[in-house]
C-alpha cells in the first residue's frame, strides 16, 4: 500500500495544483546563483584563474580523509598511497594565470576526491561507501575544465554546483559560447524516467544507447532541423536531440540522435504539482542506494536533486548544504524542541517538502494514520521488534518509511534528529 504511487496520489488534495509556474522557478533558480555560495554560474566563470586561487580550490577537495580507509582487500590506506595521490595533482604545473576551457559530459561520470580510480571505505561492513567518490556527472552536462592530472588521464572541473576530478575520456571541450547556448537552447527536451536510452544508432556507438537519468536536458530539434533520416532511421516517431561527441581530431561535434517517444521524456520541464512530485520520486523506489552517484545510482540528495530538476529547479549537491541554501523557505528545529512541536509542525508539511537529518535528507510523502511518510534513498538503519528490542539492518535503497520508526543509531530515529525542514516554492 505505502508502495505504491497511486496510494499517495489518491490522498493528497489538490494533488494537480501549480505550486510555482516557470516564472518562479527560474526567479528561484536565479536567486540561488546570486545568493549560494555553492551555486556555480558558469556563463559568468572566470576565463582565468589565479594559480594559487585553483591550488587551494583544487586541495579543498583533494584532501586526506580524516578517518582511517581501507582497500576492498583490506589494507589500509597509508602516507605513501596519499603521496602518490598528492603527486598526481600535479600543482607544480600550475602557473601564475591559468587559462579556464570549457566541456561537455559525453556520458555519466564520476566525480573523484582524487585522480584515482582506487576505492576506499571506513570499514569491511560499509564496502557500499567509497569515501573517494563525490558526485556524478551526466550526458550534455557543462563544466570549466579547470587543470589535468600529472598522468593526463583526469582534469579537475568545476560543475554548476559541485568541483572534483573527472576522467578526461568523459569530457569534451569545446568553445565556450557554443558550449553555453548549447546549454540554453530554448526548446528542450527533460528526461523524466530515472534512466532512458537514445535509440540504437550503427553508424555512431558514441550515442547508440546512450544511458540518460531524470533530470538531464537536451536541445531539441526543430521539424525543419531534421533530416528525412537521421542514421538510417526516420526520425517521426522519436525526439531528434543534440549530443555531444568526440571528432576525429578530440573536437567537440554535436550530432543528432534519436529518443523513441515511448521513452519517459518532457517537451520542457515538467509542470510543479504534487502528482508529479510523487511520480517523479517514486520512478526511484527500489534503486540500490549509490554513495555520491556509485553504482549508476544515487543517493539521498542525489535523489532529491534528480527529482527537482525535471520541474527546472536546481540544489546544491550535499544534504547539508542543500539545508543551508537560501534556496526556498527553511524551518528549523532547536535541541529544545520537543517531539510534540516537531509533530505539529510536520503535520502542516505539502508533498515534496524536504525533511533533514544530520547527513541525510528525506522527500515528505503525508501521514499515515498519525504517522509522517518519507520517501528517501538510504544505507544503515535500523527498527524495533514487537518486545521493544532494536533491531539492526541495511536498506540500502530507496525506501518508502515513517521517519519515527526509521533508527539512525540504536537510541535516535529519523524523527529524533530532524532539524529542518525546506520548502521549495
Amino acid at each position: 500500500m505505502h508502495h505504491s504511487v497511486d496510494f499517495w496520489i489518491d490522498k493528497t488534495s489538490q494533488v494537480d495544483e501549480l505550486l510555482a509556474d516557470e516564472t518562479d522557478i527560474a526567479r528561484i533558480v536565479r536567486d540561488g546563483f546570486r545568493r549560494d555560495p555553492n551555486m556555480v554560474d558558469l556563463a559568468g566563470y572566470a576565463d582565468t584563474l589565479p594559480g594559487k586561487a585553483l591550488s587551494n580550490l583544487i586541495q579543498s577537495v583533494s584532501k586526506p580523509y580524516p578517518e582511517a580507509l581501507y582497500f576492498r582487500d583490506g589494507g589500509t590506506v597509508g602516507e605513501a598511497d596519499y603521496d602518490r595521490y598528492r603527486q598526481n595533482l600535479n600543482l607544480d604545473a600550475l602557473a601564475d594565470s591559468n587559462a579556464v576551457r570549457f566541456g561537455l559530459i559525453l556520458r555519466r561520470a564520476d566525480m573523484r576526491t582524487w585522480p584515482t580510480k582506487d576505492v576506499v571505505f571506513k570499514s569491511q561492513e560499509t564496502f557500499d561507501l567509497d569515501r573517494f567518490q563525490e558526485n556524478g556527472l551526466f550526458p550534455a552536462d557543462a563544466v570549466a575544465v579547470l587543470h589535468e592530472s600529472s598522468d593526463g588521464q583526469w582534469c579537475f572541473v568545476q560543475s554548476y554546483n559541485y568541483a572534483a576530478w573527472v576522467l578526461k575520456e568523459k569530457i569534451v571541450t569545446g568553445d565556450r559560447q557554443k558550449i553555453l547556448q548549447y546549454r540554453d537552447r530554448g526548446n528542450f527536451l527533460i528526461v523524466a524516467g530515472g534512466k532512458v536510452t537514445t535509440n540504437f544508432n550503427p553508424k555512431v556507438a558514441a550515442i547508440s544507447e546512450l544511458q540518460l537519468d531524470m533530470g538531464v536536458r537536451l536541445p531539441l530539434l526543430n521539424a525543419d532541423e531534421i533530416e528525412r533520416h537521421v542514421d538510417g532511421q526516420n526520425p517521426l516517431s522519436s525526439h531528434a536531440v543534440l549530443l555531444p561527441v568526440r571528432g576525429d581530431q578530440g573536437e567537440l561535434q554535436l550530432r543528432t540522435a534519436l529518443i523513441a517517444r515511448n521513452q519517459d521524456v518532457s517537451v520542457g520541464y515538467m509542470p510543479f504539482t504534487r502528482r508529479n512530485i510523487l511520480h517523479q520520486s517514486f520512478k526511484f523506489l527500489g534503486e540500490r542506494y549509490g554513495w555520491g552517484h556509485s553504482y549508476n545510482a544515487r543517493d539521498c540528495s542525489g535523489l532529491v536533486m534528480e527529482v527537482y530538476k525535471t520541474f527546472g529547479v536546481l540544489l546544491p549537491r550535499n544534504s547539508q548544504q542543500q539545508r543551508k541554501s537560501p534556496i526556498g523557505r527553511n524551518i528549523d528545529f532547536s535541541a529544545c524542541d520537543s517531539a510534540e512541536e516537531k509533530l505539529k509542525v510536520l503535520a502542516h508539511c505539502d508533498v515534496g517538502d524536504l525533511l533533514y537529518s544530520p547527513g541525510h535528507v528525506m522527500l515528505y510523502l503525508g501521514h499515515v494514520d498519525g504517522e509522517p511518510y518519507v520517501i528517501h534513498s538510504l544505507f544503515g538503519a535500523g527498527w524495533t521488534d514487537d518486545d521493544g528490542n532494536f533491531q539492526e539492518g541495511v536498506l540500502n535503497g530507496v525506501s518508502v518509511t515513517p521517519i519515527r520508526k526509521i533508527y539512525v543509531s540504536p537510541d535516535a530515529t529519523y524523527f529524533d534528529q530532524l532539524y529542518s525542514i525546506k520548502q521549495i516554492r
